[in-house]
């Protein structure tokens, strides 16, 4: 049974780059996974054009104008996974989708995948909004590929592990990738917050080695820094090629509320994490 990965290509307001293309199709080159990839075009609610045209008689070339350009910016990042795609052996399909609320669209479509894929670049609301609502939305592992990241192999996989259920949930989704990595860290941050259960490294461990995953544990301190940092510090100090850590927040009336883990991490992504929750 092969993993069918999802991309979710961003169109607007600002696009995803280029190298989301070459980022998604080596990561599903490395699962041995299917990809699909599915353009999201902006498309506005037309039940306004009449009353605002009124306050703005612009506005509606305005609106034809910004769609126009999502789908010309959807169709250049597909043709782009096209490409990488065949070089690369990945099985691929692709669709376009024009919805005016797009981070619910894509988890929703996110749903019938095994796990999703998403570009992600600084600065850019688009991504953040569509990465909750996947992470948070969808039921599905979320991994982000920061843009800065060239994405090759993943040899080893760092496991942010704090003994919760969301962290269970992130390493039982991370399992395609823990059995093809050839090491795996347990990272364990100790003076953020009381642990219930302190020998959980050791014991997440032992259950990896059961599995036949080769990996330590590693207890490591926040020494002044956000949590988020310290975890992608001590992942990157250890030559991880992805950090896997479970999603911490929820979802009111569309907005979300995001734990400081989750956020530190999105506010300065330094290499390809898998948010599950």
């Amino acid at each position: 049974m092969k993993t069918q990965a999802f991309l979710p290509l961003i169109t607007y307001p600002e696009a995803n780059a280029d190298s989301v293309a070459a980022n998604a199709t080596a990561m599903a080159a490395w699962l041995g996974a299917d990809l699909h990839a599915t353009s999201i075009d902006v498309e506005t609610q037309r039940g306004w054009d009449a009353w605002l045209r009124v306050l703005y008689v612009e506005l509606p070339e305005l609106i034809r104008e910004a769609e126009k350009v999502s789908r010309e910016r959807g169709r250049h990042l597909l043709e782009l996974v096209r490409e990488q795609a065949a070089n690369r052996g990945v099985n691929l399909t692709t669709s376009t989708a024009a919805q005016p609320l797009l981070g619910e669209i894509i988890a929703e479509h996110a749903r019938y995948f095994d796990i999703s894929l998403l570009g992600w670049e600084p600065g850019n609301p688009a991504c953040r909004s569509t990465a909750q609502a996947v992470a948070f939305g969808s039921g599905r592992p979320l991994v982000l590929l920061p843009v800065a990241v060239e994405t090759r192999t993943v040899s080893h996989v760092a496991i942010a592990w704090d003994g919760s259920r969301v962290a269970a949930r992130a390493v039982a989704d991370a399992m395609p990738f823990l059995e093809r990595a050839s090491r795996t860290t347990v990272l364990t941050v100790i003076d953020e917050k009381p642990l219930k259960d302190k020998g959980g490294a050791e014991r997440l461990v032992d259950g990896l080695h059961r599995r036949g995953i080769a990996a330590d544990a590693v207890l490591v301190k926040q020494e002044g820094s956000s949590i988020g940092s310290s975890l992608q510090e001590h992942a990157l100090e250890r030559q991880a090629d992805l950090l896997v850590m479970g999603g911490f927040g929820h979802s009111v009336i569309r907005d979300f509320v995001v734990g400081g883990a989750t956020e530190n991490v999105l506010d300065d992504l330094r290499l390809p994490v898998q948010l599950s929750h």
